[in-house]
């Protein structure tokens, strides 16, 4: 299986800083010490399903271009099989322990439910003996509620009560698959949950419906015994105009109105972090003190488009403060860093498969030992700790302890009128991040 796919790829070797060899490791060596884990154990690489092992290269404005040795086998179930080989092929090359996918996209649909389930249990089986192979794991499995006509007002949010019960069929036979290969956590994305206009919506059913969805989900898994984690996936627009989880904020007020907090936490991607209008930090951040932090979908949006590109991570900056704030909640387990991401319509060839995932595994390995340094010489915390220390003493720390009111502030501000800031030095601040860069 090592060389049935890409004969001339190897195992991508560990060969430094100042190798100029696209298909070699300059940074990341999966047993290397970053505190007291592995880079392995702190970053938990997942390769995504959909864009690697069943994009096409296509875009709004052109058909497919990549080269894939898998498609040219005309007969779906064969073609799967074949797509199934090849994915533990790639990751045994690049040394990344997880994968996770749709439920569609590792299994064609049938003409009926039935017929669908039946092509999915096949493949399922012959990824649980790949698994059972090789060692590699399923991060995380979901179900495609999105591609399909049927969604096309949506899944759990639809206007159509049949809709909503094949949506609950599949997610069940989804979260099956998903314990039945060991799956550690399973994820809601809610591509069609939303709106195009509230002309036709009404948003107080949809979103209570989305909710009873999710209490079932939650009761089936404890039926069955699955205890992996569930995580909702925040994204604001793009398909609907609107989406109920558009960003980390909206998925805590969702979950504390409907008493789903104790069920589920975020996972979070880039691109959808600044569609929303935040930096990726901010989200991760938002989740972390929130106690709700899950899972990543590593890659990168364009700045410039308001619209999902699913780059290849490579910028090193933002990925130092997403490891800084990983390291700050105590790491990600059972959740991880999944390559939620798609190479460029012109890198089509076969290889460009390895070379764009060494150079985003380099790009978070490198981070990763910047924000370990970052943290443990404490520059930062320390500036953090100082500006707020007004807080931790005399008016301050009444104020914290919630021993004081109005009444009482007002007799202090009266007495102490004349205050005086400092400096918020961000300049000084960012110049330090480039120095351990």
């Amino acid at each position: 299986m090592m060389n049935e796919f890409f004969p001339d790829i190897p195992k991508i070797p560990f060969e430094g800083p100042e190798s100029r060899n696209p298909l070699a490791f300059k940074f990341y060596q999966s047993d290397k010490k970053v505190g007291d884990k592995t880079m392995e154990q702190h970053l938990r690489f997942s390769l995504a399903y959909w864009h690697t092992m069943t994009g096409t290269g296509s875009d709004p404005f052109g058909v497919g271009a990549n080269l894939r040795p898998w498609l040219s086998i005309s007969d779906p179930m064969e073609q799967a099989r074949a797509r199934m080989r090849a994915c533990f092929e790639i990751l045994e090359k690049l040394q990344v322990p997880f994968f996770c996918f749709h439920d569609r996209d590792i299994a064609p649909e049938g003409e009926t439910l039935r017929q669908t389930n039946k092509n999915l249990d096949q493949i399922v089986e012959q990824t649980r003996e790949l698994i059972a192979s090789s060692g590699k794991k399923l991060l995380w499995g979901t179900a495609c509620l999105f591609n399909h006509p049927r969604y096309v007002h949506g899944a759990a949010t639809s206007c159509n009560a049949e809709v909503f019960a094949y949506a609950a069929a599949q997610v069940k036979k989804a979260i099956e698959v998903t314990h039945y290969l060991g799956g550690q956590n399973y994820v809601f994305w809610g591509g069609r949950e939303g709106y195009d206009t509230l002309l036709n919506t009404d948003m107080g059913l949809e979103l209570d419906n989305l909710a009873r969805f999710l209490h079932m989900a939650v009761d089936y898994a404890r039926q069955i015994g699955f205890k992996g984690q569930f995580l909702i996936e925040p994204k604001p627009k793009e398909p609907t105009v609107h989406q109920y989880d558009s960003d980390v904020e909206a998925c805590l007020n969702f979950l504390r109105k409907y008493d789903l907090m104790d069920h589920f936490k975020i996972n979070i991607e880039q691109n959808h972090a600044i569609l929303a209008g935040h930096t990726y930090q901010h989200e991760i951040y938002t989740a972390r003190i929130n106690g709700v932090l899950g899972s990543l979908d590593a890659n990168e949006g364009a700045y410039l488009l308001g619209w999902d590109t699913d780059q290849m991570a490579t910028n090193i900056y933002e990925a130092v403060f997403v490891l800084y704030e990983v390291l700050k909640a105590g790491g990600l387990e059972p959740g991880g860093l999944n390559f939620d991401a798609k190479l460029r319509r012109p890198s089509f060839e076969p290889d460009d498969i390895f070379i764009g995932h060494v150079a985003a595994m380099d790009t978070y390995a490198r981070a990763l030992e910047v924000a370990h340094k970052l943290l443990s010489a404490g520059e930062i915390e320390e500036f953090i700790a100082e500006r707020y220390k007004s807080f931790g003493e005399g008016i301050g720390k009444q104020i914290v302890d919630g021993s004081v009111g109005f009444t009482e502030l007002e007799t202090y501000a009266m007495e102490h009128d004349q205050i005086s800031n400092r400096s918020g030095r961000r300049e000084m601040l960012e110049a330090i991040i480039n120095r351990y860069i």
